[in-house]
């Protein structure tokens, strides 16, 4: 996985989220497959009860790295990043009932199928700053064409495995 081009930016460049909503704080890293995304759990975050975020907001940070990777793809081609949409996850597994303020997470996102018609499917991991795995999903999204963009089946993503 390679850093984006057009590093450094903020998260803010590859994602349509603002404001408080807007969850994590950096991309790692990117390439054609694949996505890596930071956040520092915060205190004063909409979803914080406690001192912590429940473990089901893993579902938005994942999401929101598959923006950041579509983002990345939509600036690689002269594009603003799009609005896209999480429909669902097959399995998400937490494996901590919550993450606690001051945890540094590290999110991946790594595109399993992506069709022309904008419908995806990404393989995704949250883990702490040691590599423990905290939760994974298989996350499914649709992000509308371009304009003047064709529809057509979904195909596997190059280099990316059948489900």
């Amino acid at each position: 996985m390679t850093a984006p081009a057009e590093t450094p930016h903020d998260i803010a460049h590859y994602v349509p989220h603002r404001g408080t909503l807007l969850l994590l704080d950096r991309l790692l890293a990117v390439d054609d497959q694949a996505a890596r995304a930071e956040l520092t759990v915060r205190e004063d975050s909409p979803f914080a009860r406690d001192g912590a975020v429940p473990a089901w907001v893993g579902i938005e940070y994942m999401a929101q790295t598959i923006a950041a990777w579509a983002g990345a793809r939509a600036r690689a081609a002269g594009r603003e990043p799009g609005i896209g949409y999480l429909l669902g996850s097959r399995r998400y597994m937490p494996h901590c009932p919550r993450f606690p303020a001051g945890q540094v997470l590290h999110i991946s996102a790594r595109c399993e199928l992506i069709g022309d018609n904008g419908l995806g499917q990404f393989d995704c991991h949250i883990r702490d700053a040691h590599g423990q795995l905290l939760a994974e999903a298989m996350v499914s999204v649709f992000e509308p064409p371009p304009e003047g963009a064709g529809t057509g089946p979904a195909t596997p993503h190059e280099g990316a495995a059948t489900p």
